[in-house]
């Protein structure tokens, strides 16, 4: 059986996982990128356990959304594929997910601490502190593992889709980072940035134990980049133009 994506998406998901390896967010195989076709109820996830650098936009599998059947791929899908599915279909904002093992990051999930925003680096993305969940239940983790998963981070948020736009990443205790945006694109360098401040908030704390930064300042910093009055950047037209 085979699904149509909308043009575009399995060349961007392949590309999103492809560059894992190359910014240093993953060692071996661990960490993947989906992106979704809401239109066509799917979404495009990389299969599970091949390496990166043999990975090609034919080894990518494409699942429904409804039910997490494959409907198109040779190859078993992500073992974290029902995660990224349970997120999909609690947020509607989210384009993409990435899921990885990075070092800073892991570190503050499996000490169970949320990354506290410290400065303007991360409140630049982020909109408050990194939270991380509870821990899964013995219960959860003998059935349906994965979701499971998915379902402490929509708990973690209250499910709501507008906390999810403003902190777009959280922390799986004592598992590892998830991050998702309006792309998959997106859900990587939300990955990317997720890795970089919880480097800097170790640092920071290693320094200062309590270094809190003005709420105004942070508040600016987001609001520069997010939301009806951002004024950061230059429209795609501009760029192109120049």
């Amino acid at each position: 059986m085979t699904a149509n994506v909308r043009a575009g998406l399995r060349h961007e998901v392949l590309e999103a996982n492809l560059a894992i390896p190359q910014v240093g967010l993953a060692t071996l195989t661990w960490g993947n990128v989906s992106g979704v076709d809401r239109g066509a109820g799917v979404f495009v996830i990389k299969p599970s356990g091949v390496p990166y650098e043999d990975l090609t936009a034919g080894d990518l599998v494409t699942v429904r959304l409804s039910d997490g059947a494959v409907v198109d791929g040779d190859l078993r899908p992500s073992t974290d594929t029902e995660t990224h599915r349970c997120l999909y279909l609690a947020f509607p904002s989210i384009g993409g997910v990435t899921h990885t093992h990075s070092t800073h990051a892991v570190a503050f999930a499996q000490a169970r601490r949320d990354i506290p925003v410290l400065g303007t680096t991360h409140a630049d993305t982020f909109n408050g502190p990194i939270p991380v969940t509870r821990d899964l239940t013995p219960e959860e983790c003998a059935a349906d593992y994965e979701y499971n998963t998915g379902h402490v981070i929509v708990d973690l948020l209250a499910g709501d889709d507008q906390r999810a736009v403003e902190v777009p990443a959280a922390l799986v205790a004592g598992h590892g980072p998830f991050t998702w945006g309006a792309s998959a694109r997106k859900s990587l360098e939300h990955a990317i940035i997720c890795e970089a401040v919880a480097d800097i908030a170790l640092h920071t704390l290693s320094l200062s134990p309590t270094a809190p930064p003005p709420p105004h300042l942070l508040n600016r910093h987001y609001t520069r980049k997010h939301g009806p009055g951002a004024y950061y950047g230059n429209p795609d037209t501009a760029v192109a133009a120049h």
